[in-house]
C-alpha cells in the first residue's frame, strides 16, 4: 500500500506539495524509463498532479547536490539511518507540459422482462448475472508469465452465470405459456454490465430502476457457476431474508447438490448493488479455481451439466417464491464475530458499502452501511458522501481507505459527511474488523 502511487500522492498533497514527480532509479526495474501511469479503478483525481520523469532528468536535479541517483536510491533501499532523505533544489527550474485524456466508456445492460399474467403493478423478481470480463487483461488479470495481453474469455467468469441466467429466462417463459396462472410477479432478467469495475451495471440499475423501487421483491445473482467441485453448490446471502434457507433446501431435494449456506449478504459481486437499498438477495457460486481472471478461463473447463443443473434449481426456486403469500422479508444481516486472537480481528472495521458508480462527485459516496456495524451505530446512511474523517481530507475511496489504516480500535473519531448538500458531522468508533 505505502508503495502505491495513490498513497504517496495523498501523503506529498497532505504535506503542501503542488505537484509529484517518480523517477525509476537505477536500482529498479525498468531503471531510468518512465513509468505508465494508468487507470486504477477510481474516477477521482490525487489533488495534484502527478508525472513520471526520467532518470536523465532526475540525475540534473541531484547533480547540483554533487550526488548521483544511484547513491541516494543505495542508501535508502538499506535504510540507512545517515541517508539524506530530502533535497532543496532551489534555482532549479523545468518545464513540464502534460495532456491529459479523460477516456470514458459507455456499457449496457441488457434487459428481459416477463410480466406477471394478468395484474398490473406486481411484485418484481429480478435475475441477473454480469456479462463483462476483462478483454485483453487490466489491473485486475492475474495473467502469468507467458499469458500476459491474450484474450480473457471468462467462460466461468461470467459467461457461465449469463447463460444459467438465459436457460432460466427460457424455461420460465416456456411455463408461463402452459401454466400463466403461476406468475403473479413480474420477472425481470438482466445481464450486467461494468461489474469488474466495480458493479457499475446494477448498480445504475437499481438507482434508475424501469419499475418502482419498492415493487423490487428480491434479486436472484449467479457469478462464476460452471465449475462445481465434489457437486458442492454454495449459496451465498442467505441471511438477507428467512425465506431463503427453506427454499433452497426444498428446491435442491430432487437436484441433489451439497449446499454450503452463507448468510453473508456482503459480497464482490453483484449484489452489493440491491442489498443495502433494502432488497432481499441470494446469489450462486461453484468456488474459485486457478484458471479466475486468467486467459485460461475458458470454455473446455466447463460443467454444462451442473450448470443445467442450477438453472433447473432456481427455476423451481422462482416459482416457489411466486406462490408464497407474500414477497419475502428483508432482513438486516449484521456483520458476524470475528476469532477472537485471529489477526483480522486487529484490523480497523467501519462497516461502510462504499457507491463505485462513477460521477464527479469528491468524496466516497455511500451506497449503505452494514446493520450493527460502527458506520450504522454513527448514523452514517446512504447516500452520504464521506469528505473528512479523523481530519483527514478525503477526496476518494483511497484517501479513506488510507484515513481508515490511521484509526484505533475503539477510539471515537469525527467524521463529516455532505447529506442532502449540507456538511454533518458524526462521531464513529472504529471497531476490529470482522
Amino acid at each position: 500500500m505505502y508503495s502505491g502511487a495513490r498513497y504517496k500522492a495523498m501523503i506529498a498533497s497532505e504535506k503542501g506539495a503542488k505537484a509529484l514527480l517518480f523517477v525509476n532509479g537505477p536500482n529498479s526495474p525498468n531503471a531510468g524509463a518512465l513509468s505508465k501511469l494508468g487507470f486504477d479503478q477510481s474516477f477521482a483525481g490525487s489533488g495534484i498532479p502527478v508525472a513520471s520523469i526520467t532518470g536523465e532528468f532526475a540525475e540534473a536535479l541531484f547533480k547540483s547536490h554533487n550526488q548521483t541517483l544511484k547513491e541516494v536510491q543505495d542508501a535508502l533501499d538499506v535504510e540507512n539511518p545517515h541517508a539524506v532523505g530530502t533535497f532543496d533544489f532551489t534555482g532549479a527550474t523545468a518545464q513540464l507540459t502534460v495532456e491529459i485524456e479523460r477516456e470514458m466508456g459507455e456499457g449496457r445492460n441488457v434487459i428481459g422482462h416477463l410480466p406477471a399474467s394478468q395484474k398490473k403493478d406486481a411484485p418484481v423478481i429480478v435475475i441477473g448475472a454480469h456479462y463483462d470480463h476483462l478483454g485483453h487483461g487490466d489491473a485486475n488479470s492475474l495473467a502469468r508469465k507467458g499469458e500476459e495481453g491474450q484474450i480473457h474469455n471468462g467462460a466461468d467468469d461470467n459467461a457461465s452465470g449469463t447463460a444459467t441466467m438465459l436457460e432460466i429466462a427460457h424455461a420460465l417463459s416456456d411455463m408461463q405459456t402452459s401454466h400463466p396462472d403461476l406468475f403473479s410477479y413480474d420477472v425481470v432478467f438482466a445481464a450486467w454490465s461494468g461489474e469488474e469495475l466495480g458493479i457499475i451495471g446494477s448498480s445504475y440499475f437499481v438507482d434508475h430502476p424501469p419499475v418502482a423501487k419498492e415493487r423490487i421483491a428480491a434479486y436472484i445473482n449467479f457469478d462464476m457457476v460452471g465449475r462445481v467441485k465434489d457437486n458442492t453448490l454454495i449459496v451465498q446471502g442467505v441471511g438477507s431474508s428467512d425465506a431463503w434457507k427453506g427454499l433452497v433446501e426444498k428446491d435442491n431435494v430432487p437436484i441433489g447438490f451439497n449446499v454450503k449456506l452463507d448468510d453473508d449478504p456482503y459480497l464482490p459481486t453483484d449484489v452489493t448493488a440491491f442489498y443495502p437499498k433494502g432488497i432481499p438477495v441470494i446469489t450462486f457460486f461453484s468456488g474459485n479455481h486457478e484458471d479466475y481472471h486468467r486467459p485460461t478461463d475458458d470454455v473446455e473447463t466447463l460443467n454444462y451439466d451442473d450448470m443445467a443443473r442450477v438453472a433447473k434449481l432456481v427455476t423451481n426456486l422462482t416459482i416457489d417464491l411466486m406462490k408464497r403469500d407474500q414477497p419475502p422479508a428483508y432482513v438486516k444481516v449484521a456483520p458476524t464475530s470475528a476469532h477472537a486472537g485471529s489477526r483480522a480481528s486487529m484490523r480497523v472495521y467501519l462497516g461502510t458499502i462504499p457507491d463505485y458508480a462513477p460521477g464527479e462527485i469528491e468524496g466516497l459516496k455511500l451506497s449503505g452501511v452494514k446493520a450493527g456495524g460502527p458506520a450504522d451505530k454513527a448514523g452514517l446512511k446512504g447516500g452520504d458522501v464521506i469528505v473528512e474523517c479523523a481530519g483527514k481530507s478525503i477526496k476518494n475511496i483511497y484517501d479513506y481507505t488510507y484515513a481508515m489504516d490511521a484509526l484505533k480500535i475503539g477510539e471515537a473519531v469525527p467524521i463529516v459527511v455532505v447529506r442532502d448538500g449540507k456538511r454533518v458531522t458524526l462521531t464513529i468508533v472504529p471497531e476490529a474488523r470482522q
